[in-house]
């Protein structure tokens, strides 16, 4: 076991969860499927009780623990893109398996999880500052996915 793990609470369906990830995203894969050796409070023995996935080389552990917690956007999954068609792969992926668009890059998947879906180049005006950052910003506070065309038009001042 890794030493450091993160540790997501899903209803019921972890498992259906990781293999979406593993699916939609690189560096990711479904490992150990752990069944509960008797009843617990949101299941029976035998069901699926932890899975254990990695999400773009992070690993995680899928606890299905029923509806007593929910995911909230204090906790999110950030996938830095390299140009527009990884972005909307990525967004498409996870609004068209049920999710939802929110805002500047942020979408949550149909299990409550959020992802910011952050193209490079949104993150790089950010680091430079000055006028750059202030017009990455302004344009990103207009968008749902994100633009990358509109985010360097920013960057060049046009």
């Amino acid at each position: 076991m890794n030493k450091n793990t993160l540790c997501l609470w899903y209803n019921h369906d972890a498992e259906e969860a990781a293999h979406f990830y593993a699916k939609t995203f690189p560096n990711s894969t479904v490992g150990a499927v752990h069944r509960a050796p008797s009843d617990f409070p949101s299941g029976k023995g035998g069901d699926v009780l932890t899975v254990e996935f990695t999400v773009c080389g992070i690993p995680c552990i899928g606890l299905n623990g029923g509806d007593m917690f929910k995911h909230s956007e204090a906790f999110s999954f950030q996938i830095a893109t390299d140009d527009q068609a990884e972005t909307d792969r990525y967004w498409n992926a996870i609004i068209n398996n049920g999710g939802s668009a929110s805002h500047c890059g942020w979408c949550k998947d149909k299990w409550g999880l959020s992802w910011q879906i952050t193209p490079r180049v949104l993150t790089e005006a950010m680091a430079k500052g000055g006028e750059v950052a202030k017009r990455a910003f302004e344009a990103m506070m207009e968008m749902q996915k994100i633009d990358v065309a509109k985010i360097e038009a920013a960057v060049r001042g046009s």
